[in-house]
């Protein structure tokens, strides 16, 4: 039975009542294949043509106007843009794969390439809303939320949910927003550019952890005495966490506990020890980690292609670290790996006036890869297609909320059954859409 506080937060609808008809937090729908999920986001939009999805055509006809014409995007483009990277074809599989991802290629046979990706916008915020909260609009959950939510946590000592980037992505803290399911499944952002010791604040505690724990017990005493508010029991839940991240989290985020040999592997950058993070953390049961490449929006190379070559210099060899590194230790099998940016870029030269060099490419939401792999998907297989010059997907076209339902299959939950209701509807990550897309199932 509700009391009057509580029911007069959901007739306004205040913090929502959990959707239990199909499920409670912390179990699945059905026997899962994997336990975490790692996303590698290329923040900015990677040129498919230049990485996973290769032209011969757009080769052909380079410097040429395109037969049936350009497709509208964000800004004005021009003639047809030859990419100026080689391609070749990579492991058992024989997928073919720029040479900016040779190492990536090389374990190639893990992956399954979605080469037929679309999204409704060619902007930057509504796709990375798309991807990482399931609408084009703030105010929705983040991905990491709802599995934090539906799968509850595997280490008590750590969030279930974890993000990092060296500064702010476009858009920021909102990508990884609990929104309005309980505060206790927000994701904790991790600024990776700083040393280990430094990488959350105030981690390293000025009191000792008994006088701590009787401020905390004090304090959930006395909130607990003036009110059974679901919001400040999910504060003093976040509060128990950062409490008992002391012991565990310094341990986790120091990288001198790996060999030179492992770090050197996944490269000294700020991608690179992302990764290795992320291994790190999933080792200990973090459920969900993501990993922005960097500030801001690094991938968007409206002025010169060329540009790719530098940030896949640092993306290539971290990603394929990462994958060879959750094999060999047996996890990959449990750990499904996301790669990829919010859209992909035209196959035609972008000629805005807001370009200095004319060698560049415009945002593409028509057609652009993704890349899947472990947590019982099929490696060596490409689904999907574009067009002949990479303008567009027409052939098995998939949307985010097929990849999102897709994860959520492998994690043992149903897209359409995990709700959560709020002013009086049930939401879900996946909306009104999306399917599971059965043929890159193992």
């Amino acid at each position: 039975m509700l009391n009057r506080r509580e029911m007069i937060q959901t007739m306004s609808a205040g913090f929502g009542t959990v959707g239990m008809a199909d499920m409670l937090s912390g179990g699945t729908h059905f026997t899962p294949k994997a336990k975490h999920f790692i996303f590698l986001f290329l923040n900015g939009g990677p040129s498919h043509v230049d990485t996973f999805d290769p032209k011969p055509m757009l080769q052909k006809m380079h410097g040429k106007l395109s037969p049936v014409g350009n497709l509208k995007t964000e800004r004005k483009t021009g003639t047809l843009l030859g990419s100026p990277f080689k391609f070749q074809k990579y492991g058992k599989s024989g997928i073919e794969v720029s040479e900016l991802f040779a190492k990536t290629g090389g374990v190639i046979d893990e992956f399954a390439v979605i080469r037929s990706m679309h999204v409704e916008r060619p902007n930057h915020e509504p796709s990375l809303f798309t991807w990482n909260c399931g609408v084009p609009l703030p105010g929705r959950p983040s991905f990491g939320s709802w599995l934090s939510y539906g799968l509850g946590s595997m280490n008590k000592n750590l969030p279930g949910y974890m993000v990092m980037c060296p500064g702010i992505p476009t858009v920021g803290p909102q990508l990884w927003t609990s929104a309005f399911l309980p505060a206790a499944h927000q994701g904790v952002h991790i600024k990776n550019d700083e040393k280990a010791d430094q990488l959350i604040p105030y981690i390293n505690a000025q009191r000792s952890a008994e006088t701590q724990r009787h401020q905390i017990d004090l304090l959930s005493k006395l909130n607990r005495m003036r009110t059974d508010d679901p919001e400040v029991n999910n504060s003093l839940e976040s509060m128990e966490v950062a409490y008992r991240m002391q012991t565990e989290a310094p341990e986790v985020f120091d990288l001198t506990k790996e060999s030179e040999v492992t770090r050197a592997k996944y490269g000294n950058t700020n991608f690179g020890r992302g990764c290795l993070m992320a291994r790190r953390l999933i080792e200990k049961g973090v459920r969900t980690v993501q990993i922005y490449f960097g500030n801001f929006q690094p991938w968007d190379n409206h002025d010169d292609i060329m540009r790719h070559k530098v940030l896949a210099a640092e993306a290539d060899p971290a990603i394929a670290a990462l994958i060879e590194d959750l094999k060999q230790r047996g996890m990959l099998d449990e750990t499904i790996v996301l790669v990829g940016g919010e859209f992909g870029r035209t196959p035609s030269v972008e000629v805005s006036g807001l370009v200095n060099v004319q060698n560049g490419r415009d945002h593409n939401n028509h057609g652009f890869s993704m890349l899947l792999a472990g947590g019982g998907i099929k490696g060596g297989t490409v689904y999907g297609a574009t067009d002949e010059f990479g303008f567009k997907a027409v052939e098995k076209p998939v949307h985010p909320h097929d990849v999102q339902a897709t994860i959520l299959h492998q994690l043992g939950l149903d897209h359409t059954r995990l709700t959560y209701r709020y002013s009086g509807r049930d939401f879900r990550l996946t909306d009104v859409e999306g399917t599971v897309i059965q043929d890159i199932l193992a």
